[in-house]
């Protein structure tokens, strides 16, 4: 994706709304390839919001195009696959897999969400970023510029103002709990334990850290007063499952707790452009996070949106080939991961003893092979052809 030249004739501009993840890479990946950028975040700084993330092969692939791999590798924990058990400590699945690397090229990691931002940010450069501004009228970025990318996240302003119609994010039926704790690694893999209604997973993310999350059935903004009671919250719900939890729950503070109510789109628009205005990440395809997918799959959009670029053809027709590009497997990924919330979170004992005795009898192969699909993305690599 680098060139080593500055493409000739004037400079192309874009203005990116959003500092997340997204924004971020997208800022990194269009400034890459000779584009001029402006990231607008209403927040008055970076904050570390969110706690942990999985970055499976698809996103670290992403992330060496976009120059970055490395820095992010420093930071991240090496993981060697997932594993799924019961409360009681059983095993339903366990699917360490050595080979997920050599697959697919690239590892499969664990960060703090604070971690990738900062380093995407430091690529960028620090006169990029425009803090404090609050973009109120997208149509008024658009002037003197060549493009408007929309990376502000699932109530995206961009979206609803040209995307009229299209339907708001909706509540899942389920919150999380998420937090990171300083512990031992308990185990190199992503780890989910799967209750009747409730989740509970453990990621180490490096620096003798692990993220934590959690889930339950319940009706939207039954939140505590405090964050003491979300704490004991968890606690009385999953205090009791196998060992670590109990321990690491023990060892949380209040304030590292955060909690949301579980939303997302109930369906990715069927253009992800508009002219020369484009979505992506969560603004594109807010989708439950139960695939560890969610930025993955934003910085693929990055990746791709910088590729379809890269040619001297006019802007709405590399937006309409990145559309083309992208929505079918974003549509796919959404899908499924809203079909393993409501395979988690609905239904009574007998539905999930049935679930849990459906996934032990799984193959392995075929739990690999879906992993694989999900994962086994990789940018790009020719030009885009001339049409």
């Amino acid at each position: 994706m680098n060139r080593t030249n500055e493409p000739p004739g004037p400079r192309r501009s874009a203005n990116v709304v959003g500092a997340g993840i997204a924004g971020l890479a997208a800022a990194l990946a269009l400034r890459r390839t000779g584009w001029c950028v402006t990231v607008h975040e209403r927040a008055a700084a970076l904050a570390p919001l969110g706690a942990g993330l999985v970055l499976w092969p698809n996103a670290v692939h992403a992330l060496d195009a976009l120059g970055v791999g490395a820095a992010v590798r420093e930071q991240a924990a090496m993981l060697d696959g997932s594993t799924l058990r019961r409360p009681d400590g059983r095993w339903l699945a366990r699917n360490d897999d050595p080979g997920l690397a050599a697959r697919h090229g690239a590892p499969l990691l664990g960060i703090e969400r604070s971690s990738l931002q900062a380093i995407l940010a430091a690529a960028v450069g620090p006169d990029v970023v425009r803090f404090g501004s609050e973009v109120r009228d997208s149509e008024a970025l658009t002037t003197g510029h060549d493009m408007v990318v929309a990376a502000d996240g699932i109530r995206s302003r961009v979206r609803a103002a040209g995307w009229r119609g299209h339907a708001q994010p909706a509540y899942a039926g389920y919150t999380v709990w998420r937090a990171v704790v300083a512990a031992e690694a308990v185990t190199p893999a992503v780890s989910e334990t799967w209750g009747h209604r409730e989740r509970f997973g453990m990621v180490p993310v490096g620096s003798g850290r692990v993220y934590l999350f959690a889930t339950a059935t319940v009706g939207a903004q039954q939140h505590a007063e405090d964050p003491a009671g979300e704490l004991n919250d968890l606690r009385s719900r999953f205090g009791r499952w196998h060992d670590p939890i109990p321990a690491l729950l023990d060892a949380l503070e209040p304030d590292a707790v955060m909690r949301h109510d579980v939303h997302a789109l109930p369906r990715v628009p069927r253009q992800l452009h508009r002219g020369t205005t484009v979505l992506i990440g969560d603004a594109a395809h807010a989708m439950e996070p139960n695939l560890g997918q969610g930025a993955c799959l934003a910085l693929e959009d990055a990746v791709v949106l910088a590729h379809v670029l890269g040619d001297d053809v006019p802007v709405d027709h590399a937006l309409a080939r990145y559309s083309k590009a992208r929505r079918e497997r974003v549509a796919a990924v959404s899908r499924l991961s809203a079909q393993i919330g409501r395979l988690t979170q609905d239904g009574g004992p007998v539905r999930a003893s049935i679930r849990d005795t459906a996934v032990r009898l799984i193959p392995a192969r075929l739990t690999k092979r879906g992993m694989d699909r999900t994962s086994g993305w990789k940018p790009p690599s020719r030009p885009s052809p001339e049409r």
